[in-house]
């Protein structure tokens, strides 16, 4: 798919998601701490959330994360994804986040992560009900973690874990694109 496809996709999966837990459109952003417009624009695929917005959002609607990731793409053997196979999800922010694993099904997934120079996921922390892990393979990425935001910027070959509910934000405050292989339960 391209990225407008992508992004289309994204849009229907948090319409229909939204709709089918009975919830209004007016009390989803106020549940984030978003505006209604800015909620119905993402909805239309016409604005992208941030990450923390992502987070939020499946938060408010009782599924994790990855479900946003679920959308299916034909694959020759359904235990491998080829590139041309993935689910990509272009974020606010200077995120693309790649879904790598081939399947939502197992213990964890896997995700491949490019952040631009200044992205981030959003000025607020973020809590997941996913464990994470990653391991950066390019460039920087500054990660903010606990309600002290104890901070620690990580390069190349250095990795992180960080337990489920953890509240955490992140950014690439370098001058090169980073790259970095997530890892959720």
């Amino acid at each position: 798919m391209d990225k407008n496809l992508e992004m289309a996709a994204l849009a229907v999966l948090i319409h229909d998601l939204r709709k089918h837990k009975k919830v209004t459109l007016n009390e989803l952003a106020e549940r984030i701490g978003r505006s209604v417009g800015f909620l119905s624009q993402v909805e239309r695929g016409l604005s992208r959330p941030t990450v923390a917005d992502l987070t939020a959002i499946a938060e408010t609607l009782d599924v994790p994360t990855t479900y946003f990731y679920s959308l299916p793409k034909p694959k020759a053997l359904d235990w491998v994804t080829r590139p041309d196979e993935r689910r990509t999800l272009y974020l606010a922010g200077g995120i693309t986040d790649i879904m790598a694993s081939p399947t939502l099904q197992g213990a964890f997934m896997v995700v491949d992560s490019l952040l631009e120079p200044g992205a981030s996921s959003g000025e607020r922390q973020m809590s997941d009900r996913s464990e994470q892990a990653g391991y950066v393979l390019e460039g920087q990425l500054t990660l903010w973690l606990g309600e002290d935001e104890q901070s620690a910027t990580l390069y190349p070959g250095d990795a992180f874990q960080v337990p489920s509910y953890a509240r955490l934000r992140y950014a690439n405050q370098g001058d090169t694109p980073a790259r970095v292989l997530w890892i959720y339960t």
